[in-house]
């Protein structure tokens, strides 16, 4: 059992899943790090049930507020529902996020389908101890053709555990194709980026493509091109890509191809500070940029150095766009709020002599729900703005 400090039961009982080391006043019994545990107040009040690694500064996540077993039975239940609510949100998705962790109660948990394929992520101990076991539910539940571990993620090491790849159930090739709203793409699950695609972006992608019909449009970060696909087979007059990878731009163009708009894509491989800047100087003109940049900020001591990065290319953007233009910026760093990132992109129309207005924010897609409790749960942002 473990037992908190006094005053430290407010997080807990409002619902929030993280137990820190610091709250813990003691733990009784001898249990090994990845057990089962129950967590209570100094004033023996039950708080939930959870999992215990006294490696990571997060030494208990909860995943109940009863003192219950956390059995097979258990867990089959947490995924049926986490699977009942995709089947809501996501109904007829190629692919999609099946499970995300804290905000479907089974923290250090993520679970991606693509196609006919499972991705699952184990990023704590107590997650990774029964792998195996989920494994064995997801195939019962879901009868994919095979399950592929992506514990590859830096965060692993907090926990002790090593960073791995590799098939829990059914070997195969880790090419995947799926279909995103009629679109198609081929997936590495082994090497892709995140578990191989950003499934965050796809309702935002669509949004972004409703506005770009006739329009010369911009996708910086461009990763494999989804982004830009959307946007021409919405009817965009042409589509300019940069990436930064080498594989990625390969990748892209063989989407455009895939999906019959190579002749209004183009994707070249490049660093996207770089090659903004050359567009300026070329004075090239575009009618939406498409900012998909990765996590800036990863560590609240990041947090200036990554505000001027993303100001830097918001900045450049704007130089680039014509009036009437759309500029469409985003960022997953969870340390940048929506309110600081509207605040440091005004920042940069300032500089910019332009004017703009939001039209949209928008969040991560809906089957990567947010805990209420946690807003570390709500890390990605979209916003929209119209750019005079």
């Amino acid at each position: 059992m473990v037992v908190l400090r006094p005053g430290r039961d407010q997080r807990p009982q409002a619902g929030h899943l993280w137990v820190y080391r610091g709250d813990i006043a003691r733990i009784d019994g001898q249990p090994a790090d990845g057990d089962v545990v129950a967590v209570r107040s100094s004033s023996g009040r039950s708080l939930g049930t959870g999992l215990l690694n006294t490696r990571s500064l997060i030494t208990v996540r909860l995943l109940t507020s009863a003192e219950c077993d956390l059995d097979e039975r258990f867990f089959r239940a947490r995924l049926e529902s986490a699977l009942t609510l995709r089947g809501r949100v996501a109904a007829g998705a190629g692919a999609c996020r099946l499970v995300y962790g804290e905000a479907d109660l089974l923290p250090g948990l993520i679970v991606d389908r693509y196609g006919d394929v499972l991705v699952v992520q184990t990023l704590t101990l107590g997650m990774d101890r029964r792998k195996e076991m989920l494994a064995g539910l997801l195939g019962e539940l879901l009868s994919p053709r095979g399950i592929f571990a992506r514990n590859d993620p830096a965060v692993r090491r907090l926990e002790g555990l090593p960073r791995e790849t590799g098939w829990l159930v059914g070997p195969g090739g880790t090419d995947v194709e799926i279909e995103e709203e009629g679109l198609r793409f081929v997936v590495d699950v082994a090497r892709g980026q995140k578990t191989g695609f950003f499934l965050d972006q796809r309702e935002n992608r669509s949004a972004a493509a409703a506005l770009a019909a006739g329009r010369e449009v911009l996708d910086c970060f461009a990763y494999t091109g989804a982004w830009g696909l959307h946007a021409a087979r919405a009817g965009a007059a042409s589509v300019t890509g940069i990436e930064i990878s080498a594989d990625a731009v390969r990748l892209a163009a063989h989407h455009a191809r895939l999906n019959g708009v190579a002749d209004r894509i183009r994707v070249a491989q490049g660093n996207a500070f770089d090659e903004l800047r050359r567009l300026a100087r070329e004075r090239a003109r575009f009618d939406m940029v498409i900012l998909d940049p990765p996590a800036f900020v990863r560590t609240r001591e990041a947090l200036p150095s990554g505000l001027a990065g993303y100001k830097e290319i918001n900045l450049r953007a704007l130089k680039l766009l014509r009036p009437g233009g759309w500029l469409v910026s985003c960022s997953c760093s969870y340390h940048v709020d929506e309110a600081l990132l509207r605040e440091t992109i005004q920042q940069a129309a300032r500089d910019a002599g332009r004017w703009m207005r939001l039209v949209e924010t928008r969040f991560q897609a809906r089957d990567h729900p947010v805990h209420p409790a946690m807003p570390e749960t709500r890390y990605l942002k979209c916003l929209i703005l119209a750019v005079e």
